[in-house]
């Protein structure tokens, strides 16, 4: 029997983190670009990658690192599964890696983002989650443009699901956000007033990583937002990169 007809999710569609209102065993897919909605009784699969012509759902479309297809949902065994096709390794929670040539990985109930790292150590989110029919998250806090863009610097390696992340100090913070925003006027006491008042509202008492967290948590942040870092500094000839030892592409 055919299955019922894949449904289209718009650009700019909130993220899947937040839930969707559709039945139990619906399958959504997003990227940047748009995504899809797959009913539980459809077993097509669903691919990855650059070229936007040969797959579901385009992934990093401008960034040749990415490959055309580079990587695909498939539907066997009574679940879904999530291969990796392109030349650059898939990234799961948690800093695991899925090679092309390794076997898939079981795509579990609720939410999974699987991250792809592009030029200039971008990220581009792929966003995977199972319908277990109830709604849509409800209100998230509110966070203002300026404060993202914080949060998304300082907490990069919360949002990327790493499994010991810690935050980038203000110190090193600084400089990257100044160059994303330039002119903001970006010093290190700059960046602690705003994680100090996103704090204040939303997790009083808190560390920046029980901040970030419960942000996380909430829905207030999500792996999309790594999109903000689209654009980063270029190194200079003797700046040390600073990277957890948890980080890696």
């Amino acid at each position: 029997m055919a299955g019922e007809a894949i449904g289209l999710l718009p650009a700019g569609h909130p993220s899947l983190a937040h839930g969707f209102g559709s039945p139990a065993g619906t399958l959504g897919v997003l990227g940047l670009a748009g995504g899809v909605l797959v009913p539980p009784a459809t077993r097509e699969p669903v691919t990855f990658g650059r070229n936007s012509a040969e797959v579901t759902v385009p992934l990093g479309e401008d960034d040749r690192r990415v490959s055309r297809r580079h990587g695909v949902l498939e539907h066997h065994g009574g679940r879904w599964w999530v291969r990796a096709t392109g030349k650059v390794p898939l990234r799961l929670p948690r800093s695991r890696l899925l090679f092309t040539g390794a076997e898939p990985v079981p795509v579990p109930a609720g939410y999974l983002p699987v991250f792809v790292r592009g030029s200039g150590g971008r990220d581009h989110v792929l966003e995977v989650r199972i319908a277990d029919g109830a709604p849509a998250t409800g209100r998230v806090p509110v966070l203002a443009g300026r404060e993202r863009l914080v949060l998304a610097v300082v907490g990069q390696g919360f949002l990327r699901w790493e499994e010991c992340p810690r935050p980038m100090p203000s110190t090193l913070a600084a400089p990257r956000i100044g160059a994303l925003d330039p002119g903001g006027g970006w010093t290190p006491d700059a960046v602690n007033t705003v994680l100090d008042a996103v704090r204040a509202r939303h997790h009083p008492g808190g560390t920046d990583g029980e901040l970030l967290s419960a942000l996380i948590s909430a829905g207030a942040l999500v792996p999309p937002d790594l999109a903000l870092l689209a654009s980063p500094p270029a190194r200079e000839p003797n700046e040390v990169e600073w990277m957890p030892p948890t980080w890696g592409s």
